[in-house]
């Protein structure tokens, strides 16, 4: 039997060849694209706080082998002289790690805790700052004690290059005349005759025009550090990208014109703590002694008509889990309950960006915690990419080993820049 017969088509190597030539060059095309498109996308990250300002930053000025004052941020909690939470100090270390390898020498300034008495002056002291800031960078760091006259004088005009001086809590000068907080004009010139330059990487402390944020700037070069760079960026971003906000803590009114000012790109609102209590009451539910801001009862309902907020259902009582409706005079509200975390739990998806501010309960006591560490819990589990901004929302976050894509070192500064209000101490870096 005769075997068919195959015609096969005679195949054309040239067409192939060109055919993986053209394949190659469309694949190194588009990897060149890629990387153009990632290093405008970096640039114009970087450059993003310039946008309607022209503020000068630590990479702008000349700081060779100069003396540079650094205004940080190291109020931070301290129990028994030992620091709680160190994320403000590691926060500052890139701009003086910076400044130590352009040769300058470093004047360092920070507050710590509010001074009104003597006894305020001994307990508010940084000199576990300072031990602890030895350990981070492993070099010896000067102190004075001394934030005024020839002892002081003395230490910085010794000063070598690469050597880091750290003055004890500017707020000691606030006893018993407010200089520092009142922005003292002879103090702030004092301070500035110390440097040559000045920058100031506090973003916490940049809601307040204190001679240390403030003052100093009006008689020096000065620049942002990398901290406060960084906070802009990821502030301006939440500004503009649609996103989801838990809200938490106690006073409504810290926090009523952040909501208002980011509304417009805002998804939904999820709302705990114990500021819930007075949307809550706006809508006509018992509250029993829970903090309620009366005067924001109308703000509130009217907030509520925009339709994005998600109250809870349920909540833990001093006498235990109670439904909203439920709740007597006596009681108050301590946490959300198990039917509220379930509620907030499926409003939260891996491809959002969220915004958290406040915790849901008091969580400090481990009966009322249940809210706070479920929700922390589940944004790990989800890997959503989360925006954690305010003191006690950042310890509580730590506490829980939650890692976020971000965290603020600012509290009130924070919320105050997200409501659009003008900052000095950031205004006048403008100059």
């Amino acid at each position: 039997m005769q075997k068919p017969y195959y015609h096969y088509p005679k195949i054309n190597y040239q067409l192939i060849y060109i055919g993986y030539l053209i394949i190659i060059l469309i694949f190194i095309l588009g990897c060149k694209l890629k990387s153009k498109a990632e290093s405008i996308c970096e640039t114009n990250k970087k450059t993003y706080i310039s946008k309607g300002n022209k503020m000068k930053k630590l990479t702008d000025l000349n700081i060779k082998n100069k003396k540079v004052i650094i205004r940080v941020d190291f109020n931070v909690p301290i129990k028994n002289g030992m620091i709680t939470d160190n994320n403000r100090i590691v926060s500052s270390l890139e701009t003086i790690k910076y400044c130590l390898k352009e040769n300058s020498k470093i004047i360092l300034m920070s507050h710590l805790g509010k001074i009104k008495s003597e006894e305020d002056i001994q307990k508010n002291t940084l000199i576990p700052v300072k031990e602890e800031l030895e350990r981070l960078l492993n070099i010896p760091i000067k102190f004075s004690k001394d934030l005024k006259g020839k002892k002081l004088e003395e230490i910085v005009n010794n000063l070598k290059d690469g050597e880091i001086l750290l003055l004890e809590n500017t707020r000691h000068m606030d006893y018993p005349n407010k200089l520092e907080s009142s922005c003292d004009e002879e103090l702030s010139k004092y301070w500035s005759s110390l440097g040559e330059v000045f920058i100031l990487d506090a973003f916490g402390s940049a809601h307040r025009a204190h001679a240390s944020t403030y003052g100093i700037a009006k008689y020096l070069p000065h620049a942002i550090g990398f901290l406060i760079e960084k906070e802009l960026v990821e502030l301006n971003n939440i500004k503009e990208k649609n996103k989801t906000i838990i809200l938490g803590g106690a006073k409504v009114s810290d926090k009523i014109g952040v909501i208002k000012n980011l509304i417009k790109t805002t998804d939904k609102i999820l709302l705990g703590g114990a500021m819930c209590a007075t949307f809550l009451k706006s809508l006509g539910y018992e509250v029993g002694k829970t903090y309620v801001e009366e005067e924001k009862l109308e703000e509130a309902e009217q907030l509520i008509n925009t339709g994005i907020f998600i109250l809870p259902i349920d909540v833990v009582t001093e006498n235990g889990i109670k439904k909203i409706e439920e709740i007597n005079k006596e009681e108050s509200i301590l946490d959300i309950g198990p039917i509220t975390i379930s509620l907030f739990k499926s409003q939260l998806h891996t491809d959002e960006l969220i915004l958290i501010n406040g915790t849901m309960g008091l969580w400090e006591e481990e009966k009322y915690s249940k809210g706070t560490e479920e929700i922390f819990n589940h944004l790990t589990d989800i890997k959503a990419k989360v925006i954690v901004c305010g003191g006690d929302t950042g310890s509580a976050s730590k506490y829980y080993n939650f890692n976020p894509y971000y965290l603020s070192t600012g509290g009130g500064a924070t919320l105050e820049y997200l409501e659009g209000k003008e900052l000095l101490p950031l205004k006048i870096m403008e100059d």
